[in-house]
């Protein structure tokens, strides 16, 4: 695998705030567990774009500082969150009526992986995964009007995430439409990866080498 010469990956609070920003006023957002969570940390006040847990919470905010935290007040990955001016709390079925109707203009998930067609795999590794189900995750990619996912280019040990086949068990097919990872931001197009930024200092073969599918650069 080729080196990557003068690039710093990007960490995920960075991750976050570049995703972020790309979120146009006014759209209501639900952000998935893990990377997406941090996603309303970085949207400033005076833009208004609604976040929506599927617990049944709209207009969530930025999380709390440690000593004002409200117990009862709790995201879809059982973290602590604000509401921000006009928020209100739901009943779950209402909630996911919310998402099953297309409602969210957005839905920001992280991934294991995700396949050149916009296959999503997100909720298991395989037969050692704990998870006992899918859960919320495929009602989201089904019921958004766009799925956005974000997740660490490569695994630990290297692995490729971004692929020609996802591997894991799929939450959704054809599903995804962007990608955010700590080197790139990549859309999903009909025919294929298509890279629409990469950090300072990475080339586009080094990108390549990260990833199993073929990369394009847009015409």
């Amino acid at each position: 695998m080729d080196a990557i010469i003068d690039a710093k990956p990007l960490n995920r609070p960075q991750m976050a705030a570049r995703v972020a920003a790309d979120i146009p006023e006014g759209w209501v957002v639900n952000l998935g567990i893990g990377i997406p969570t941090l996603v309303a940390d970085h949207v400033p006040e005076d833009r208004e774009v609604i976040f929506h847990s599927e617990n049944g919470v709209i207009g969530v905010g930025a999380a709390p500082a440690d000593d004002a935290r409200d117990p009862w007040l709790i995201n879809a990955g059982k973290q602590h969150i604000t509401l921000r001016a006009g928020g209100a709390y739901m009943h779950h079925a209402d909630s996911f009526a919310l998402i099953r109707g297309g409602h969210l203009d957005l839905c920001v998930l992280g991934a294991f992986e995700v396949a050149v067609n916009g296959d999503i795999a997100n909720w298991s590794t395989g037969a050692n995964e704990k998870a006992p189900a899918v859960g919320g995750a495929m009602d989201l990619a089904a019921g958004a009007r766009r799925l956005w996912a974000v997740m660490e280019h490569t695994t630990k040990d290297g692995r490729a995430r971004l692929v020609q086949r996802c591997s894991y068990p799929l939450t959704a097919l054809g599903a995804v439409k962007r990608i955010y990872t700590n080197l790139a931001v990549i859309d999903v197009a009909p025919h294929g990866f298509v890279v629409r930024e990469m950090i300072a200092g990475m080339t586009l073969d080094a990108l390549q080498a990260r990833s199993d599918a073929k990369l394009h650069l847009p015409a």
